[in-house]
């Protein structure tokens, strides 16, 4: 089993990030520098501008580091990879799938089988936890629109169909997530997903939790030899990391939106963490980002058992599961694709 490592998250925006022997070394400003060991490190996501040395991109290449570089705000700039582990048999399988109608149909069934069905057992939490608190016939009737659609997605024959359904589920999931906001109503809302960018807090606060979900998905995929950008639900695109993308939808309710709620409800984050510009998108400021990112990645090292493996695992580990489980899907090992179904 993987060991799972820390990320490295650098949130000055005018930090510059160098090799210095076996750590990255860390310049802000023309005084302050820090060191941080290489060997204990999985990732390095850099919020900024200043950049990184070609010799430090060079060492996380060869040592397969994933190094993101997003802007200052968390919008997606560039990656450098790593060689990919694996070999070539299993990538062109991948491939040869993805171009078959049928074949990827059967996959993508099964990842938003577990998308649908993780976000109403989370529906399913708030009614069993908070029923005086919330709309409990709301809440039910988006839970059997979703179960209806948990049936309907087996009738699918094509992609266009099936992603009916999953926004048919969407549409009622996302109708009433506002009610499991118990905390800080007046400045924590949600009345609909928007984004690019973000215009209000709670959409903020996705937005953010879904890109970390997706660096990581992304070098889950790397890490058992699949290609990060051919995937079977969402169509391929110059950029877009599609496999990634395909391997977080059953994640998305789970791993971010409560924790999202989370952060709202235990008032971790409050109205003084964001800031709004002039084109009305609002963000995350430097302490909310701080916060944010400090409290994802102690979720993160959390203790779970893994529903189809039966094991113990960290949450920060189940990306990396579920693409071996995949890679295993794809090589013959498994007769499906066991999607990720908590419970």
């Amino acid at each position: 089993m993987k060991k799972l490592n820390n990320i490295l998250y650098i949130t000055s925006p005018d930090a510059y990030l160098s090799l210095d022997g076996e750590t990255v070394k860390i310049q802000i400003g023309d005084d302050k520098e820090k060191r941080i060991p290489f060997h204990n490190l999985e990732g390095i996501i850099t919020f900024g501008y200043a950049g990184a040395s070609p010799g430090l991109m060079h060492a996380c290449a060869q040592r397969n580091i994933a190094l993101t570089f997003l802007s200052s705000h968390g919008r997606f700039l560039a990656r450098v990879n790593g060689e990919q582990y694996g070999n070539v048999v299993l990538r062109k399988k991948q491939y040869r799938i993805s171009d078959s109608e049928m074949e990827s149909l059967a996959i993508a069934k099964n990842m938003l089988i577990g998308k649908i069905y993780n976000a109403k057992w989370v529906l399913a939490r708030v009614v069993r936890d908070h029923a005086m608190r919330v709309d409990v016939n709301a809440i039910k009737n988006a839970a059997s629109i979703m179960q209806e659609c948990l049936c309907d997605l087996q009738s699918a024959n094509d992609h266009k169909m099936l992603l009916g359904f999953e926004g048919k589920a969407a549409v009622a999931y996302f109708g009433v997530l506002d009610e499991l906001i118990l905390q800080q109503k007046d400045v924590f809302f949600f009345h609909g997903r928007n984004k690019r960018p973000p215009e209000d807090n709670v959409n903020a606060l996705l937005s953010f939790g879904y890109t970390l979900l997706s660096h990581d998905c992304a070098s889950a995929c790397e890490s058992v030899g699949l290609d990060a950008y051919v995937g079977f639900l969402h169509q391929d695109r110059p950029g877009r990391i599609s496999l990634a993308l395909d391997l977080m939808e059953e994640l998305r309710a789970i791993m971010v939106d409560r924790f999202v709620i989370t952060l709202i409800n235990k008032k971790i984050l409050t109205s003084a963490h964001f800031i709004k510009k002039e084109n009305n998108a609002v963000l995350l400021n430097k302490e909310g980002r701080r916060i944010f990112l400090a409290t994802w990645q102690n979720k993160k090292n959390e203790q779970i058992t893994h529903p189809y493996l039966k094991e113990k695992i960290e949450w920060g580990m189940v990306p990396f599961v579920q693409a071996q489980l995949l890679a295993r899907y794809l090589r013959g090992d498994l007769d499906e694709y066991a999607p990720f179904l908590w419970k």
